[in-house]
């Protein structure tokens, strides 16, 4: 979604993203509009995902002089490299870059560029952290017999009854109906053997 205020500040773009529809992006879009941006893009989707096609039509939109001010610097990049490779390549092209929560960004200035390579830093870094504990406790929870991921679909007797029903000729699509699962769980279940 792209919102335009043509009484706004010519040459400054906002950009705002929220992980899932189901998230209220109003604190960023608050906070952005008290710059009266002149065009605000609000981006639905993951910092995780390559494809944000808002983002990618920002970085089309903007023109040398131009700013680009995010709420917090994790709404913009989904990597150190992304940040920071975003982040030059706009200044290679006469474009500021600002954050206005956590550590007020500014690339206008070279304290600003400064403060921005070293929070770029300590926000891979406290990713990379996050990381290791995450992985940690999915080795402990395995250790305990805790099983980690979605449960299975199909269980043992499930699987028992389709290789039933497939050596009696049932076709595979009838046997899915019956089980109340897709045609492909029925084949992947049976090709992997259970």
């Amino acid at each position: 979604m792209v919102h335009e205020d043509p009484a706004g500040t010519p040459g400054l773009l906002a950009y705002a993203r929220v992980s899932t529809a189901d998230q209220d992006p109003s604190l960023q879009l608050d906070a952005l509009a008290r710059l009266r941006p002149w065009r605000t893009y609000l981006e639905r989707a993951s910092g995780a995902e390559s494809e944000r096609p808002l983002r990618a039509r920002l970085l089309q939109d903007v023109r040398p002089g131009d700013q680009i001010v995010v709420w917090r610097l994790d709404r913009w990049g989904r990597s150190l490299t992304d940040l920071i490779a975003t982040v030059e390549e706009l200044g290679r092209r006469g474009v500021a870059f600002r954050v206005l929560h956590g550590a007020p960004i500014d690339t206008r200035t070279p304290d600003g560029r400064l403060v921005f390579h070293l929070f770029a830093a300590l926000a891979e870094f406290e990713r990379a952290l996050l990381r290791e504990r995450s992985i940690a406790g999915q080795e402990a929870a395995r250790r305990r017999g805790v099983r980690i991921g979605r449960p299975p679909v199909m269980d043992t007797e499930a699987v028992e009854i389709a290789r039933t029903l497939r050596q009696a000729g049932v076709p595979q699509a009838a046997i899915a109906r019956q089980l109340g699962v897709s045609r492909r769980t029925v084949s992947r279940y049976l090709d992997r053997g259970g």
